[in-house]
């Protein structure tokens, strides 16, 4: 009895250990928060967000209990034209000055298999907070050359602009981005 006793404590250690909290590594730009949206049903529109941080947490072994944090500054928006950039961040659209920062919150992840899996969360924008999914893949992970430990997944959603109260007409084409998403974790 003593031996299972210790057989179990140390198999419900070992379990625990595998779990562990990775913070976002935008200091080594090794994560982005990017957009698209159609620019008048003609071509798409880039764009990304230079300045956002966060944590998440990871178990190979239990995967559905994993979860995200992640704050970003919206005036990081950088769609590569100055003006544009000035106007997207205005009231039209994101309205900084009284918005100036989003935030995504897990919910719930479900494992799908293959390094897939969909993540459930809270994204709050422009003031609005909205329940959102986003397909994940696992990109892999392991020891980095600094001696820390990685973890690195890309997601991809969609949404529509109105949903978060976004209303500015771009024409019918125009009204959902889409978020790619690669975030690459350093084990704390």
């Amino acid at each position: 009895m003593k031996k299972l006793a210790i057989f179990l404590a140390a198999t419900l250690l070992g379990t625990a250990a595998q779990a562990a909290e990775y913070k976002i590594d935008t200091r080594g730009a090794h994560a982005f928060i990017q957009f698209r949206i159609k620019h008048l049903g003609y071509s798409w529109l880039y764009g990304r967000f230079d300045d956002f941080e966060g944590t998440f947490n990871y178990d190979a072994k239990a995967p559905e209990k994993s979860s995200v944090n992640v704050n970003i500054d919206v005036s990081s928006l950088d769609s590569n034209q100055a003006e544009r950039d000035k106007h997207l961040r205005s009231p039209d659209f994101l309205n900084v000055a009284k918005y100036p920062t989003a935030t995504f919150k897990s919910t719930s992840f479900e494992p799908l298999g293959d390094g897939k899996g969909k993540l459930s969360g809270e994204l709050t924008l422009h003031g609005v907070t909205k329940p959102i999914t986003i397909a994940v893949t696992n990109i892999g992970g392991g020891k980095d050359p600094w001696g820390g430990y990685r973890q690195g997944f890309s997601g991809t959603t969609e949404f529509a602009l109105k949903d978060f109260g976004i209303d500015y007409d771009l024409g019918p084409a125009s009204q959902k981005v889409e978020m790619m998403l690669d975030l690459e974790g350093v084990k704390i």
